[in-house]
């Protein structure tokens, strides 16, 4: 902008800038002569009209611009303005630049006269369109400005006001026009207006608008602080000028209100959050009082503790009810409680302050100590009542007011928990109060949920451990050892069991399983299924049989039977829970001594791992048919010859599989860590469970180890006896020379008389040859074996008659007895007690008599 002096009295010109009022109107002028021809035609006409003044100049205006539908009466009308009559019209004409559209143009014709006298005419044209836009704008932005729900005011460069609507008058008094010059000083308290204006400052500066300036003032006339939120920016003229600063404000009191509140909400529902993550992981009471302390302390309060009914920690069955005891106890107080937890954000802060005992502000009771409230005081009332007791804080303490919670779970109190704020923090309010209650009673869940389980738990672990093996297996031509871990207490006792079965002939056998499922049904299943894996290995079946009649009682037990099945339909789901509780994995072995063999069968159990001397271990390739409890898949059964000293180990899959890894990279593990294996046995055993990650107490683990030693051939005496009546005495024979060379010579007798019968049933019953074998390790055992699948039946004698009393002394004068079947045939065998110096084998006359 360039500025010229003028005159003495003050006037100053200046040329007009770009982007002033005349490049929006559009306004433009040409002259007519004395002829009815332009003569000027200025720059800004060339501009409106798109028509250069060398065309347009000495022509007739008419012809050039005008459309020919109004050439005619436009001559007569240029004819007039020359005769010296104004004249004021709306003229179209084509618009430059714009094919085909034309616009509308106002032409205000003036006469005028040149210096020789002659009627000329100079003609100021004004584009309409532009007018009526600025028109259309000017009105928008008037409504705009009067009708905005938001305080408007503008602020000059001076930073007065210069203008403001009458929302902003509606707020600060006044009409709209009151506010002109004034500043922010005479809305404002000090501070804050010397804030607001140091950000007018800012944006009239820097032209970085300033969005959500927080305010905070009382409206004139009114008490209540408001909260209002400005918004300014630069404002600038047309030509770039700066014009000052608008500052756009909007009341948001109610949203500060309503953002405290919220604000207060989220925190709350934080804290349920955090306490729906935190509390409850562990099951142990104590643990479990504590992560509520964590939650509870500092985020929602400075102090607080729990003390827990002592009944409930020492295991008592009885509920202590709503309170506990009452007038029972002692002193008329509460039950005995013990303080398990306790929490502070305060720097050496006594539990001080808050009237907990009615007794005055006392020493509280120390983290571990049994105590007893008094019956009129407010935590025995909370607890007697179930209800929140509130109590302020004492005169000269740091406490400003405490809840004392009682923890309620299933109507049922289980302890207090108490909730403390020192002066200084924001006091409690009825939302806190609501929370304080719900973190109570979610940790009262979490506290009677292990309470409850911790029962369970003991119970299932106690019936568990009466179903093992007691003390250390026994086994001829075995060397055992075992290990069984339960899972620990934050998981459910599982269904894992091992057994070893004394068999007829020293056989043994070794059982290892794992019901599917979890807690005390686990755990009685787990004693049925191993029930029944007794009763039919002592049936002396097949490893194959035995799990196939495994598997039908498997599914019998978990299947409803008689009047359930009636209601199967209405109960599916439940009778689907039960039937999955038998579905259980299982390996069975038999080993016989005498041979070094083994026969296994599998029913969906991880392989059995055998490490030969000098071998690396290996998995042996057992078929691993299906759980038993599935049904319909007949079981495969393999022999094995186990050389001496070999190492044979089964196993459940707690050992090998955890979440952290699969059951190979277990597998792996296991077996590098039986490879080479140290002695004794009882050392192997350690060495698995230290050098494998079990990750125990995640699931029960089962280990049984077996070292494979046979039966020394000199402990074996076996004969073949052809079927004629001299082999009865020769089986008396061998026997009587065989039992001398063993030094069993108090036996002699005894097994003369019973090998002498169970020849003579051989022969008299059986078919094909017959073998007596005679077996000495813990006891002796005779089998007399021969081709007949006819099996022995005991009977009682009639006093008439010559026979059948053989069986009967056989059972009388052995410690046990009985037959099986062979794949060629069958097998009779009885078992006597070693001599032990003391001990007699000889029937007395009642015994005998009793056969009769």
């Amino acid at each position: 902008m360039s500025e010229i002096p003028g005159t003495a009295d003050g006037v100053v010109w200046q040329s007009s800038p770009p982007g002033s009022i005349y490049d929006y109107i559009r306004v433009a002028s040409f002259s007519i002569g004395p002829d009815g021809l332009v003569d000027q035609w200025s720059l800004r006409a060339a501009e409106l009209f798109g028509i250069a003044p060398e065309e347009v100049r000495g022509k007739d205006p008419v012809e050039v611009f005008m459309p020919a539908d109004l050439r005619s009466r436009g001559h007569s009308k240029v004819a007039e303005i020359l005769d010296g009559k104004e004249w004021t019209g709306l003229v179209p004409f084509q618009v430059p630049g714009e094919r085909g559209a034309h616009g509308l143009a106002e032409v205000y014709v003036m006469p005028s006269e040149t210096t020789s006298g002659e009627r000329a005419a100079l003609c100021i044209v004004v584009d309409v369109r532009a007018l009526r836009q600025i028109e259309t704008e000017l009105a928008s932005s008037q409504a705009i400005f009067g009708q905005s729900p938001f305080g408007f005011v503008l602020f000059g460069t001076d930073l007065t006001v210069q203008r403001a609507n009458q929302r902003f008058a509606a707020v600060f008094g006044g009409t709209a026009d009151d506010h002109r010059g004034r500043t922010v000083h005479d809305y404002l308290s000090r501070p804050e207006a010397e804030r607001l204006n140091t950000s007018l400052k800012r944006v009239l500066e820097t032209g970085e608008s300033a969005t959500d300036i927080q305010i905070v003032g009382v409206a004139p006339g009114g008490k209540e602080r408001r909260h209002w939120s400005i918004n300014l920016y630069r404002v600038l003229s047309g030509a770039g000028r700066t014009i000052g600063v608008a500052g756009l404000g909007s009341d948001v009191t109610r949203r500060q209100i309503a953002a405290r509140e919220a604000a207060s909400a989220r925190r709350n529902l934080a804290i349920l959050n955090e306490a729906s993550a935190r509390i409850g992981n562990s099951l142990d009471l104590e643990t479990t009082a504590k992560e509520l302390l964590d939650v509870a302390v500092p985020g929602f309060c400075d102090l607080a503790s729990v003390d827990l009914y002592q009944g409930l920690l020492t295991g008592d069955e009885a509920p202590p009810g709503r309170g506990g005891s009452s007038g029972s106890e002692s002193g008329g107080g509460s039950a005995t409680l013990r303080r398990v937890a306790f929490a502070s954000a305060v720097a050496d802060a006594p539990f001080l302050g808050a009237d907990l005992t009615g007794e005055g502000a006392v020493e509280p009771p120390a983290a571990g100590s049994v105590h007893r409230y008094p019956f009129n005081s407010p935590c025995a009332n909370a607890l007697r009542t179930a209800r929140v007791q509130t109590v302020p804080g004492g005169p000269g303490s740091l406490i400003q007011s405490t809840f004392a919670v009682p923890m309620v779970a299933h109507d049922t109190v289980v302890g207090l928990a108490q909730f403390s704020r020192t002066k200084g923090s924001e006091p409690f309010g009825e939302r806190d109060r609501a929370l304080a209650v719900e973190l109570a009673a979610r940790a009262a869940v979490c506290i009677d949920n292990a309470r409850l389980y911790r029962r369970e738990h003991e119970r299932a672990l106690i019936l568990q451990r009466s179903l093992l093996p007691p003390g250390d297996p026994e086994a001829a031509g075995l060397d055992i050892a075992c290990r069984y871990l339960p899972g620990n207490t934050a998981t459910e006792v599982g269904g894992d069991w091992f057994d070893v079965i004394e068999l007829p002939g020293h056989r043994t056998a070794l059982v290892v399983g794992d019901v599917m499922g979890r807690g005390l049904r686990a755990a009685v299943a787990m004693g049925e299924l191993r029930t029944a894996v007794r009763t039919l290995a002592l049936l002396d079946l097949e490893p194959a049989e035995v799990l196939s009649a495994l598997d039908e009682i498997a599914r019998g037990l978990g299947t409803p039977s008689g009047a359930q099945q009636a209601s199967r339909v209405a109960h599916k789901s439940r009778d689907a829970d039960l039937s999955e509780v038998y579905l259980a994995t299982c390996v069975y072995a038999v080993y016989d001594p005498v041979t070094r063999r083994c026969t296994f069968a599998n029913a969906g159990h991880p392989p059995p791992v055998l490490v030969e001397p000098g071998e690396e271990a290996l998995l042996l390739d057992v078929p691993p048919g299906m759980p038993l409890g599935v049904g319909g898949e007949p079981f495969e059964q393999v022999e094995v010859d186990l050389p001496e000293d070999a190492l044979l180990a089964l196993y459940t899959d707690g050992l090998v599989e955890s979440r952290d890894h699969p059951i190979d990279e277990g597998l792996t593990a296991f077996r590098r860590a039986l490879t080479n294996p140290v002695r004794p046995l009882e050392d192997v055993c350690d060495h698995v469970l230290n050098t494998l990650d079990t990750r125990h107490g995640e699931d029960d683990i089962a280990l049984l180890m077996a070292r494979i030693q046979g039966l020394p051939a000199d402990a074996v005496g076996d004969w073949q006896l052809p079927r004629e009546p001299r082999s009865v005495g020769r089986a008396r024979e061998v026997a009587r020379a065989q039992l001398h060379a063993w030094g069993l010579e108090p036996l002699v007798d005894t097994v003369e008389l019973l090998v002498s019968e169970l020849v003579t049933n051989a022969m008299r019953y059986g078919e094909g040859e017959i073998r007596l074998r005679l077996l000495r390790d813990r006891t002796l055992v005779c089998e007399v074996w021969d081709a007949g699948l006819v099996q022995p039946r005991r009977r009682r004698a009639r006093d008439t008659d010559e026979g059948g009393r053989g069986l009967q002394l056989v059972g009388l004068l052995s410690a046990a007895w009985g037959s099986r079947r062979t794949p060629r045939g069958k097998t009779v065998w009885f078992e006597l007690a070693l001599p032990d110096g003391d001990s007699t084998t000889e029937p007395t006359v009642e015994q005998l008599l009793s056969m009769f």
